[in-house]
């Protein structure tokens, strides 16, 4: 993906209509790193959002919970410049292949947000695996 703010007209969102949204007007973003392959976020994408990602080349989420858009970094300013678009066969999912800034994807400090492996000896249980790499409380203010 061409990394330059994109501008499209109304006839140039055709793309966006190949996506399959829930009833609430929702899809799945699975963030990638492009670098390392690995899964750092999940977070929810409307067609408002990608057109931000779009126009930006950085990933812009729907928050569920601000009940606004969200753009990855705005707070942190770990941004994630995506370089890669792309539709899940069933055109319900978008994977946001990105360049994860500063190298911290979770509010909660870490590399990634799905930090935490399930074990089954000894009884099921999450074990976290990866380390925190800064403190959040001097992300977020």
């Amino acid at each position: 993906m061409d990394t330059a703010p994109q501008t499209l007209s109304a006839d140039q969102e055709a793309w966006l209509d190949a996506i399959v949204y829930d009833d609430n007007g929702l899809v799945p973003g699975i963030a990638q790193d492009v670098t390392t392959d690995k899964v750092i976020m999940f977070a929810f994408l409307n067609r408002e959002s990608l057109r931000e990602t779009l126009r930006t080349g950085n990933a812009t989420y729907w928050s569920r919970s601000r009940n606004r858009l969200w753009r990855k970094g705005e707070e942190s300013g770990h941004v994630q410049r995506v370089r890669e678009i792309r539709l899940d066969c069933d055109g319900d999912v978008v994977l946001l292949r990105v360049e994860q800034v500063g190298g911290i994807a979770c509010h909660t400090g870490r590399e990634r947000c799905f930090y935490r492996r399930l074990e089954t000896e000894g009884g099921a249980h999450w074990v976290e695996t990866d380390p925190v790499l800064k403190d959040p409380e001097s992300i977020y203010k």
